[in-house]
């Protein structure tokens, strides 16, 4: 069964985790996690996103941020 749409309206912060399939890690080096930051920057401009916070763990990631518009799904 899919998963239901997530509702993201703007100006509300969200907490967003993502972890390795499996708990598997995600980074496996520095320089992983250095183009994973990159890559963060770029399509939170891109989707208007405000990134206020962010942990990075080898097998996982939190982020605290506010899309700055609402989604459309």
């Amino acid at each position: 069964m899919a998963r239901r749409r997530r509702i993201s309206p703007a100006g509300f912060p969200l907490h967003v985790i993502q972890r390795g399939n499996n708990r598997s890690n995600c980074f496996l080096s520095e320089t992983d996690f250095i183009a994973y930051v990159k890559w963060l920057n770029v399509y939170a401009k891109k989707f208007n996103i405000h990134i206020h916070a962010w942990v990075l763990m080898t097998n996982h990631v939190h982020l605290l941020c506010t899309p700055q518009e609402d989604n459309r799904g």
